[in-house]
């Protein structure tokens, strides 16, 4: 019985501690998987997360944009971005609007910042200029 009970936790271990969702990113004490900046900005980070479970923390969306070119998109189960509306709170990428305004700096100078909501970046981008993309736009811009 006893060792039924060390496999199971065993298991359950292994089991939780490869879960794939997001994790939360440790502002201020995090470097960026790509460019080993720590990460401080909310507005700006991004995430991916592999099929396994694996979390890769950025600082920017384009350290994420460029590490996406050296990699197979089939492992990753999870592509997320800082909702700039929302600071801190990771969404979808594949599903946000992004803006490139040349008067919203992001970490790494490409000006680009992402949106959970369309009307929330066509409004943002009336008071600070720039141009709307979308993920498949974004990965055609970043040439992958």
């Amino acid at each position: 019985m006893k060792q039924f009970t060390i496999l199971l936790f065993v298991v359950l271990c292994v089991a939780i501690g490869c879960s794939v969702g997001p994790k939360p990113i440790d502002y201020g004490h995090v470097g960026c998987h790509y460019c080993s900046m720590t990460i401080v900005d909310k507005q700006h980070a991004a995430q991916l997360v592999t099929e396994k479970g694996k979390v890769y923390n950025f600082d920017a969306i384009e350290c994420m944009m460029n590490h996406l070119k050296d990699e197979n998109e089939a492992t990753i189960a999870l592509f997320l971005v800082n909702d700039f509306e929302q600071p801190g709170e990771l969404v979808d990428a594949t599903m946000a609007t992004y803006l490139i305004s040349g008067n919203i700096p992001s970490p790494m100078g490409e000006y680009l910042s992402a949106f959970a909501q369309e009307g929330a970046a066509v409004k943002t981008m009336e008071k600070q200029d720039g141009e709307l993309f979308t993920w498949v736009a974004m990965k055609k811009r970043f040439k992958f």
